[in-house]
């Protein structure tokens, strides 16, 4: 059997590495990447990842992170790949390696509102008046996986190199080179498929977040004001917190901003006090691939069967199983079919 690479190593024909032959190439190593490439290899297909940054430098690696349904179309569809991925979330929370623990917490608002539709799903209700924080006046009080996303991405790589997967650092200028590498092809490429696929309705939208020494926080936070300027939202860990964040469309900067690090910081301390006096560990940046409906397609390229799997948003985590296993069932029913 082919030597494989360590978790979150990757294989660099440019120093000396060989790439492993497969069946099936993904592109891209975040958590719609990493985990199609698991549901693929898990279901006796030889895969490779490819990419141009190793997992834990992705925007995936860079999110919060929580299950959450963020903004996402189609409707129906987004509704059905996040209950899968929700069950499949909870089911991993029992394995302390993937990262994912079930968390108590709330959604507010600042504005009357009713509950989400998705509410259901994690037998979410309605918070009483004196549950609420100062400021907001309405919330839904529920429990659901908050996940340490760089850990999460190590034990996704592990499980991939488990299934007989691998990756190597390569980076294609456009979808015709990839097509010659393999009989099936799935574009995980998050923002850059703008450039990569030449879809100009896909775009950035810069997040910024902040990670803190966990001061005794246990419940998670999240402002869901409809129309609200900023995202003010705090996820615990462990040891740590994460705080966030930003959104600003079209902006691909990556480099954190002090300025937004130290608002972020300011609104999630006037919603949770014991922040303020936190010890700052690290900033995060990440690019949300943002587009009107989330890519779930395929066509054929001659012999080479091109799927899509991009355009989550801030929604990557929350849809990661669901889309991941439809890839699956698209390919074993088509990849040796005739164009």
């Amino acid at each position: 059997m082919t030597t494989l690479p360590e978790p979150g190593r990757l294989i660099d024909p440019d120093h000396g590495g060989e790439a492993v032959s497969a069946s099936a190439v993904v592109i891209g190593a975040g958590v719609s990447g990493l985990t199609t490439a698991v549901c693929l290899a898990e279901s006796g297909i030889e895969v490779r990842v490819d990419t141009a940054q190793r997992p834990g430098a992705t925007t995936s690696a860079a999110a919060g992170a929580m299950w959450d349904p963020y903004l996402a179309e189609p409707s129906d569809l987004v509704e059905r790949w996040g209950r899968e991925t929700l069950s499949e979330l909870t089911m991993l929370s029992a394995e302390a390696e993937t990262g994912i623990r079930l968390v108590e917490g709330t959604q507010e608002s600042r504005v009357p509102r009713d509950m989400p539709v998705w509410g259901s799903l994690v037998d979410a209700r309605m918070c009483s008046p004196d549950d609420l924080r100062r400021g907001f006046v309405a919330g839904w009080r529920y429990r659901a996986p908050v996940v340490d996303m760089p850990r999460y991405l190590r034990y996704l790589a592990r499980r991939l190199e488990q299934a007989g997967g691998s990756m190597r650092r390569h980076h294609y200028e456009t979808l015709d080179e990839a097509c010659g590498e393999a009989s099936v092809i799935v574009n995980c490429s998050g923002a850059e498929a703008r450039f990569l696929a030449g879809d100009e309705s896909v775009d950035a939208v810069r997040g910024q977040l902040v990670v803190v020494e966990n001061p005794g926080i246990h419940t998670f936070f999240c402002d869901d004001t409809l129309g609200a300027e900023d995202l003010t939202y705090i996820y615990p860990h462990t040891d740590v917190v994460v705080l966030g964040g930003t959104a600003e469309r079209g902006v691909w900067e990556l480099r954190p901003d002090e300025g937004d690090a130290q608002e972020i910081i300011r609104r999630c301390a006037a919603v949770e006090p014991s922040i303020a006096g936190a010890r700052v560990i690290e900033h995060r940046v990440g690019l949300r691939p943002v587009r009107g409906r989330v890519r779930l397609t395929y066509e054929w390229h001659e012999d080479t069967l091109l799927l899509h799997n991009y355009g989550h948003g801030g929604a990557g985590l929350t849809l990661s199983w669901g889309c991941a296993r439809e890839i699956v069932e698209r390919v074993l029913a088509m990849m040796w079919s005739a164009p």
